[in-house]
């Protein structure tokens, strides 16, 4: 049974991922699995390319306009600060991956050798413009 998404996050959270979806597959990848659930965590995208498997967290924003939209870093003097949505990869966030990782690696037995990665896919979403724009952070250390 699909995901219902319903709340306004969880409607920008599923637009972002289909984005990111078509992202990896204009880049050359195969997309495996998507949205990998189990009670301890979640995998928003398992896909794979030459070989390797990539599992994909999928981060997103919404903003009035991509142009006016830059990130502050945390020791900007700047009184605007907004975080940046990578830095929502807490450390417990990652834990939760790394299981998540394993158990879908242990229940797809024929994976289980294929070396693999995590990436992060950011995406700016600009609902207004019709427009989004995709930032990817490779190979995170769990």
């Amino acid at each position: 049974m699909p995901k219902v998404f319903t709340s306004e996050k969880q409607k920008i959270g599923e637009l972002g991922e289909n984005i990111a979806a078509k992202f990896l597959v204009k880049h050359g990848f195969l997309i495996l699995d998507r949205n990998y659930t189990k009670k301890w965590g979640e995998i928003d995208i398992v896909a794979e390319k030459e070989g390797k498997l990539y599992f994909i967290e999928v981060k997103s924003v919404s903003r009035e306009t991509l142009d006016t939209f830059t990130p502050k870093s945390y020791s900007s003097s700047d009184d605007r600060y907004e975080p940046r949505p990578e830095d929502n990869m807490h450390p417990w966030k990652l834990k939760r991956l790394s299981r998540t990782i394993q158990t879908y690696l242990l229940s797809h037995r024929n994976l289980e050798e294929k070396e693999w990665q995590v990436d992060l896919l950011v995406i700016y979403l600009c609902q207004k413009e019709r427009k989004a724009r995709v930032k990817v952070v490779s190979d995170i250390i769990l």
